[in-house]
């Protein structure tokens, strides 16, 4: 073999070795070395960048950003009703802790540690509660499986930013059963107002009625107090003075009784 091909063999086999012996860490991304034949997983996380190696090295990938994943979830409600609940859940790796999470769980977290847990505290908070309080306390249901969720991966170099309820869907049967229950408590609220109508009705004729007994009760006392003044106001002189004193009556007087007060007897005109 003549030098000419030799070189030639050379170059093919150094470009041969050197194809695809460059990775780049995309931003957003973090990167661990890969080096099985020496140092095997290295633990310094790679930035964003150019990063060259041997063909038999290689970097593994992690995104820092946050993804959502969402689970289609049958339930069986407190009151033994089946609902469908589209759920979705937001989720990234701890950036400082990527090659703990590498070495435990690998690069499909979501599959191997996050959607079995998921699922199940999704079925066993809604089973506390009956179908029909479902959608009006969603916001509290989310709340709480996302903080059993999180209890339950704790120590898994994983970080849970939001859970929401996406969709619930209902049989015709229970969104039957739902338009009742709307129905009950509409009619609820209107007893409810109409009997704080009628207490109130009640409060203004008992008010009305204490009224009067009161303004009854004064006027007695006033008649009362005025005849006690009159009782003790009237002389026999005082009635002798009002019988002499009408000029149009026709009066014989008959003295009787040791005062002398006279009976006053007015004859009728014919």
């Amino acid at each position: 073999m003549n030098n000419k091909l030799k070189l030639a063999v050379m170059l093919l086999l150094l470009a041969f070795i050197t194809a695809g012996c460059g990775t780049v860490v995309d931003p957003g991304n973090v990167g661990l070395k890969w080096r099985p034949m020496t140092t095997g997983l290295s633990e310094e996380p790679l930035e964003e960048g150019l990063y060259i190696h041997m063909p038999w090295n290689s970097v593994i990938e992690y995104s820092l950003q946050w993804r959502s994943f969402t689970e289609k979830v049958d339930v069986l409600t407190k009151d033994d009703l089946h609902v469908r609940v589209d759920a979705s859940l937001i989720v990234r790796p701890i950036a400082s802790e990527i090659y703990q999470l590498q070495l435990e769980v690998g690069n499909d977290f979501y599959v191997n540690v996050i959607k079995p847990k998921f699922q199940t505290v999704i079925r066993s908070e809604m089973a506390n509660y009956i179908m029909v309080e479902i959608p009006e306390k969603s916001s509290l249901i989310e709340s709480e499986i996302l903080e059993k969720l999180k209890a339950r991966i704790a120590g898994k170099h994983l970080e849970l930013d939001t859970m929401t309820i996406d969709h619930i869907e209902f049989t015709a049967g229970m969104l039957k059963a739902i338009e009742a229950k709307l129905t009950k408590e509409q009619e609820k609220i209107q007893k409810d107002f109409e009997l704080q109508i009628a207490e109130k009705d009640a409060d203004i004729a008992r008010a009305r009625a204490r009224g009067e007994s009161d303004a009854i009760i004064i006027r007695a006392r006033g008649e009362a107090e005025a005849q006690k003044i009159i009782d003790q106001t009237l002389t026999k002189r005082f009635l002798q003075f009002k019988a002499f004193d009408s000029p149009n009556s026709k009066f014989i007087y008959v003295p009787t009784g040791k005062d002398g007060l006279p009976i006053i007897v007015s004859p009728e005109v014919r």
